[in-house]
Parts: C-alpha cells; structure tokens; sequence
C-alpha cells in the first residue's frame, strides 16, 4: 500500500512539472502567432534605409510571458535579439493584468480574468496571484532585471535624459535598445489614487485607462455600459499628467476617449489599433478620433494584426498609417506593433524591415517614413516624460 502511495505521488508529482514546465510555452505558441503567409521581396533600397531609422514600436506585452527576454525565444513576436534584428530604438513594453474570459471586442463584463491562470501556470510569485498590481511590478521587476544582465545592450527608458543617453549610445556600436514601461488598463491601481505613485518609482512612464472591460476609471469599447471618465478617472489624468505619465486612449470607449480630449493638456496617444477608414471593427479610431489625438499633439500607432488592418499583409499597415497621414499629417502617425498581445501577425520584430518596405511601396518619402517609424515617437515621448512645472503661487495682496 504504501509503495502504491508513492507511486502515486510520483506520478502526480511528475504530471505537476510537465504541467509547469511544459504548459506555458503551448499556451503562447497558441496566442502568438506568426501567420506564414507570403512576404513580399525586400530592395536594396529599403535595408539600407531602415538600417539608418530611429525605430519605437509603441506597444507589446512580451513582459506576460514566461521567458527571458534576452535569449532569443522559439516562440511569441518578440525579444532582445530580434529587436536587435529588427533595428528597434525604443520598444514600449506594456503590463496586461486582467481579460476577461470569452473575450471579444464588442462587449465583456470585469467578471472574470483569464490572466490569473495564466500566472499561476507560470508559476510567478505568489504575491502577483491575486493582486493586479502586483503583476504590474513584477513586469516592471522582470525589465530592471534584464536590463541589469545584458551588458548594456538593453536599458530601461523612464526619464527623457534616459531617452537622450540610449539616442547618445546608439551611435556607437553594439546598438542599445532601450524599453519603456507601459500599462495596458489601470483597474491594477485598485480604486486608489496612490498606487499610481507606486507604478510610477517602478518605472511606468504610459498607461491605458481600460482593456478589455468597463472599469472604476471609465469605460471600455469593449465594455458593457461604455461610459465615459469617472470622477476618480479624471483624477487620474491629472495626475498621469502632471508626472510625466503618457495617457494612452487605446481601448477607452468612444465617450472616454472625448473626455480625455476634452481635458488633455499635453498630447495623448492611441498605443495601438487601428483606423475607421480602412478596418471598420471598433477598436479602431475614427476620424474624428484621429483628428482629437492629432490636436493635443499626439501619435496614432498602428497595429499589425488583422482587427487592426483587416489583414496581416505590410501592405494592409502602411494603409492605415497613410490614411492617417493624409487626415492630418505624417507628424502623427506612428507604430504599434501588438506583438505578444494573444495576436497573429505575418512578421516578428526582427523582420520590421517588412513595414518600410510597404511604405516606400505606398510612396512614403525617406522623410516621412523616418517620421512614422520613430521619429514622431522620439518627439512625443521625450516631451511627455517632463513632469509638468506647477503654475508660480500668486500671493494673496
């Protein structure tokens, strides 16, 4: 009996490693995708270009998922060694916390997380199991700890001198790449107006007010009442503001995003998406929408995957981003790639490239495409990490 105790334990015991070990890597492998489908032939031109490009990709959620970013994985979108690959300047890497089972873009409740299985599967600390918040730091915990490992080559970006030193030290070589934390829905700050302080000193310098469901800072297009900023999400704003943290309006309701506009005293970003004018699934922007981020002086990334572009194909992005640029200009067009975000895309950051090839094809100028690749991000991103100068006191006479 007791020999068949064992057995059993064993046996349990093995079937929990395999499970540990094994279960995570079949998971992304399933969410991530690279398509397969054909590329088209890149020129001469095209690689010599865009080994001259400052390149920021505005959005990916590499940091979900259990590997280390600076080996190059078999699987997912992205790591160090392809964005090496890829030319990439500055990757904006955001913490996902929370999606809601059965999750779709037209309407999700907050009831229910997928994520949680996903972090125990990973086996992540205890902490992080039922705290978004603690999610978010250990994301950010994951970065500070790459960034301490490899040699310099990446660096993590929280500061505008920070910006300006990774800009500074890619004109030697080996190139540096430099990340940027983001946060992608801050339900993580849990109704209090002080961990937004905590995800701060951590190292987050963007955030998303929503994801995937309605939340006590606003309402998600993809929400079930879709309202617009609550008192605490107006809070919220103007604290993100004033520190020097970037308001992303990706996924806020149609209502949410008029009311971050309305109240934007510095420029504001859609991190990634899509456009109205060439992909009609809601996530995507329309043309008023673009027209109020291009006012507040923001950027509009666009995504790589078929919701946002309708397609996979370099073709179908360098679309979008040439509609935005006949809308209102080529200053606010900008990339936002989606990589790991449970998407299936036709390259990986390392064949990027692929993207100004479409835009040399779609009859981008050499200017233009430096903008949209990474020029227009560099401008944005360095100005929005400035905390705001509070007005001089005015004595009473």
């Amino acid at each position: 009996m007791r020999r068949w105790l064992i057995g059993l334990l064993l046996i349990v015991a093995l079937a929990a490693l395999a499970f540990f070990t094994l279960a995570p890597g079949i998971i992304e492998r399933g969410l991530n995708q690279v398509d397969g489908k054909p590329l088209p032939q890149v020129s001469a031109r095209a690689k010599a270009l865009h080994a001259t490009l400052t390149i920021v990709d505005l959005h990916s959620d590499s940091l979900m998922w259990k590997r280390d970013f600076l080996d190059r994985a078999t699987r997912g979108h992205m790591d160090l060694p392809r964005l090496q690959d890829g030319h990439v300047a500055l990757q904006v890497l955001a913490s996902t916390t929370k999606s809601p089972k059965g999750q779709n873009y037209d309407s999700n409740g907050a009831d229910s997380d997928n994520i949680t299985g996903l972090v125990i599967a990973q086996l992540q600390p205890v902490r992080t199991w039922n705290s978004l918040l603690e999610r978010s730091l250990w994301h950010a915990a994951k970065l500070h700890r790459a960034a301490d490992a490899s040699d310099g080559k990446l660096r993590s970006v929280a500061t505008a001198d920070d910006l300006a030193a990774l800009l500074a030290a890619r004109q030697g070589k080996p190139l540096t790449t430099g990340a940027m934390l983001s946060v992608e829905g801050l339900h993580n700050l849990g109704g209090d107006i002080a961990n937004l302080d905590t995800l701060y000193a951590a190292g987050f310098r963007m955030a998303g007010l929503t994801h995937f469901f309605d939340n006590d800072l606003a309402g998600s297009m993809h929400g079930l009442k879709k309202g617009g900023l609550t008192p605490f999400g107006r809070q919220v704003v103007t604290a993100m503001e004033a520190k020097g943290m970037i308001v992303d309006v990706a996924h806020c309701s149609k209502a949410c995003v008029a009311d971050i506009l309305k109240m934007a005293r510095r420029p504001v970003v859609s991190s990634h998406g899509g456009v109205q004018a060439t992909c009609r699934v809601n996530r995507n922007l329309d043309d008023a929408q673009i027209r109020g981020v291009a006012a507040t002086g923001g950027l509009i990334g666009i995504g790589y995957w078929d919701a946002a572009v309708c397609d996979t194909s370099p073709a179908s992005i360098a679309k979008a981003m040439k509609h935005v640029r006949d809308l209102v200009g080529i200053q606010y067009v900008a990339l936002g790639s989606d990589y790991d975000g449970a998407t299936t895309v036709r390259f990986d950051t390392a064949s990027l490239v692929q993207v100004t090839q479409a835009l040399i094809d779609a009859g981008f100028t050499d200017d233009e495409i430096r903008a949209a690749m990474g020029g227009n991000a560099i401008r944005v991103l360095g100005a929005g990490l400035v905390p705001l100068t509070p007005p001089p006191s005015v004595s009473a006479p």
